[in-house]
């Protein structure tokens, strides 16, 4: 799977997200009752706020995500955690599935966003933090190599802080594509 990305636009794109974002999957996303122009509202703060940057993620130049990346020292984690220079702060929404459940589709897109932020200049290690009841998510921080640091206070929520630096994102993507290449060893090479 080859993904790409784009600068998100808050008006142009809000109908898209509007519609990702009240989905029921999406409770954790904080945005169930948003209407389309609080999503424009929020997108627009977000993408002039200098530290705070949303993308979205194309599957053959079709929407089917959505990150965001920050200065964690900028955002309310800095009341709880020490943040050092080289933190890249990330947020991730899958848009709904169409056509069904695709398996390992997630963890291509979290592997495609994680190898999007190491690749930029000066990251050395991504945060994140998102609720604490939202086990999925912590499974698939996990499976890519995410380490948890704990159950922290936000404003809008308890979250369970992990950090993942560029030597443990590699191991796990190393130990999952050898699992692949095991479980299928005609495929060998086939991406995550």
């Amino acid at each position: 799977m080859r993904f790409t990305f784009r600068c998100l636009d808050p008006h142009a794109d809000a109908p898209l997200l509007h519609s990702w974002v009240t989905q029921p999957y999406a409770s954790f996303w904080g945005m169930l009752s948003s209407t389309v122009d609080g999503v424009v509202e929020e997108y627009s703060k977000i993408q002039a706020s200098g530290h705070h940057h949303a993308l979205l993620g194309l599957d053959g130049g079709v929407p089917a995500f959505l990150m965001e990346e920050y200065l964690p020292s900028a955002s309310p984690l800095a009341a709880v955690y020490a943040a050092q220079p080289g933190d890249m702060g990330m947020h991730l929404l899958v848009a709904p599935p169409s056509g069904g459940p695709q398996p390992g589709y997630t963890t291509a897109v979290m592997d495609a966003v994680l190898d999007r932020l190491f690749n930029k200049p000066g990251v050395e290690r991504v945060v994140v933090e998102p609720d604490a009841r939202n086990t999925k998510i912590h499974a698939l921080n996990e499976r890519l190599g995410f380490q948890p640091a704990g159950v922290v206070d936000l404003p809008d929520k308890q979250a369970l802080l992990s950090f993942c630096s560029h030597s443990d994102y590699l191991a796990a993507r190393a130990a999952l594509q050898q699992s692949a290449d095991s479980s299928n060893p005609i495929h060998q090479g086939a991406s995550l």
